[in-house]
């Protein structure tokens, strides 16, 4: 059940990043700074692949990383966007631009669950091949 919850938040993350590409692209695109209207592209581009990548990693074959850690890693992915992307949606929206400082925390997630990733693809011994 814990996987298509996972999987279920990584679709919609997927749906709230084109929504939130579209609304950027026309509700902003005159009411925003360029320079503000790049930082929300910049969300959403980074909400859409790792929602992607939260997705993917959730139904990946046991068989490449075990499902414990399946559901981590998109755990991890999932929270990053909500920092990373989260705050810079926020920080357009309001102009709050102290919110810039929380952005590279979802950054780090990021990065910590692909090098999770790679660890787990690495150490997971494939069964053999006949």
């Amino acid at each position: 059940m814990e996987t298509r919850i996972h999987a279920a938040a990584g679709a919609a993350c997927m749906a709230i990043g084109v929504g939130c590409g579209a609304f950027g692209a026309h509700a902003l695109r005159d009411v925003v700074s360029p320079g503000d209207l790049q930082i929300w592209e910049k969300a959403v581009l980074y909400q859409l692949v790792h929602g992607l990548a939260a997705l993917v990693v959730v139904l990946a074959p046991v068989q490449l990383v075990a499902v414990r850690a399946q559901r981590r890693i998109s755990a991890l992915l999932l929270l990053s966007i909500l920092v990373f992307s989260g705050s810079l949606y926020v920080l357009v929206l309001s102009g709050q631009r102290w919110l810039g400082m929380i952005t590279p925390l979802g950054g780090t997630g990021f990065i910590v669950a692909w090098l999770l990733l790679a660890f787990q693809l690495v150490k997971r011994v494939p069964e053999a091949r006949n």
